[in-house]
């Protein structure tokens, strides 16, 4: 019988999760040191963007490859690791700033770091889907909402730090920083015990759970096309969000004629609505279907990337942009509650893992499609149409996600309804 008295608090467990996520989220605040770390190494913006695509890349290849191994060792072993990882990451970047060694920079903030991010990422997911039976796509959101929310904290602060204390410096304390915001939350952070159900929760009574369409291992979901339709719709919302997220600040000084600082403000805002649209639409992914989620979605961003640069008006150019982004975030955040449904939780963090393989590839894919087509054709509007098709594949795709995960319910009720009758 469960002791009641040892048990956490499952909404502290979820503050822990933010703690982790608001750390390693403050990647996304990544355009604001662009411009001040290109200038001292004398290179363009373009090179040092490099190092944010590496730290995504081994992001979604930690994530993909160490899955098993977070779920073996349980999120209070795996959030220690990726705070090392992380925030020594983060103190190597200070030290490659400082001796100008632009190798050491893609190590410490590309591969270290990014080990460190995609470790840090998953952790707390598949632990917060149990804590949260009945309300998957509010517990992920809250988790995840802290990694949008961190580019509204970080970006001021990384800016303001640049300007006191210089760059390399800047690097260390925000290193010190997110090494011991995310050792704290992971000492809280367990998984709960076995057959667990939140208190005052009975089945039958009020809200229900609804069964999973299966409950298999990760090789298990490696064999089902499902897999691989929310592997090409992840990829490309990644892709063309995350294209914008790294292009924001040059992109704002650009279209706009914003300054810097004006440029980081709008950053820090990009964070607000990636935050909130993590928690908003994956709160309303329980009561939309998370399929219907995607497809509206895939359906909106056609339409916002194809007429965005044509847009002349500032607050509604900005209103659209903040839109994707909800939807970028919204996108992570409905993620590990979608797979708990198509897969159920027995390797939910492995099967995440995986398939946040394909945020690792679009980190790079994204932000290089975006430089060399802007490059070459010197159009903000060609650039962005290029997208705009890459979300008409996703809404097919999205599309035959629908009818297949309809069908899978059909097929579960119809088998449940024969087994009771039996």
């Amino acid at each position: 019988m469960m002791n009641t008295q040892k048990l956490k608090n499952r909404w502290l467990i979820a503050a822990s999760a933010v703690g982790i996520h608001i750390s390693i989220g403050s990647v996304y605040a990544y355009s604001v040191m662009t411009n001040p770390v290109s200038e001292i190494f004398g290179v363009d913006g373009s090179v040092i963007k490099w190092a944010f695509k590496i730290a995504i890349l081994l992001l979604g290849l930690s994530a993909a490859f160490l899955g098993r191994w977070v779920e073996k060792v349980g999120p209070k072993i795996s959030g220690t690791t990726a705070g090392i990882f992380y925030g020594v990451g983060i103190l190597g970047s200070g030290l490659a700033v400082q001796i100008e060694s632009l190798t050491l920079f893609y190590l410490c903030y590309g591969v270290i770091g990014g080990i460190g991010l995609g470790l840090g990422y998953i952790t707390p997911v598949s632990t917060l889907v149990k804590w949260f039976p009945d309300r998957r796509g509010l517990a992920t959101g809250m988790a995840i909402m802290g990694f949008g929310f961190a580019a509204l904290i970080f970006g001021p602060v990384m800016q303001k730090l640049f300007d006191a204390v210089g760059v390399s410096t800047a690097f260390y304390i925000l290193g010190v920083i997110y090494m011991a915001l995310i050792l704290s939350s992971a000492r809280y952070i367990e998984r709960p015990p076995e057959g667990y159900l939140p208190e005052g929760f009975k089945p039958g009574e009020g809200k229900k759970i609804k069964a999973d369409i299966s409950n298999i291992d990760a090789n298990a979901s490696l064999k089902t096309s499902r897999f691989y339709y929310i592997w090409i719709m992840m990829f490309i919302n990644i892709a063309c969000g995350i294209a914008i997220i790294a292009s924001a600040s040059p992109m704002m000084q650009e279209k706009l004629n914003y300054t810097p600082m004006q440029a980081a403000a709008i950053v820090g805002l990009i964070g607000v609505f990636n935050g909130l649209g993590r928690i908003l639409w994956s709160s309303a992914s329980d009561y939309l279907g998370r399929a219907n989620t995607y497809i509206i979605f895939f359906a909106f961003q056609i339409l916002a990337f194809y007429f965005l640069p044509k847009i002349s008006t500032e607050i509604t150019f900005l209103v659209v942009l903040f839109t994707v982004i909800t939807m970028y975030g919204g996108g992570f955040a409905t993620l590990p509650a979608f797979l708990g449904d198509l897969f159920g939780t027995k390797q939910l963090g492995a099967i995440h893992g995986m398939v946040l393989a394909a945020w690792g590839l679009a980190g790079v894919v994204g932000p290089t499609i975006y430089d060399v087509v802007k490059e070459r054709t010197g159009s903000l509007d060609d650039t962005l149409e290029v997208f705009a098709g890459l979300f008409v594949i996703a809404l097919i795709v999205s599309v035959l996600m629908k009818r297949l995960v309809t069908k899978a319910y059909k097929k579960n009720d119809k088998d449940l309804k024969l087994a009771t009758a039996a």
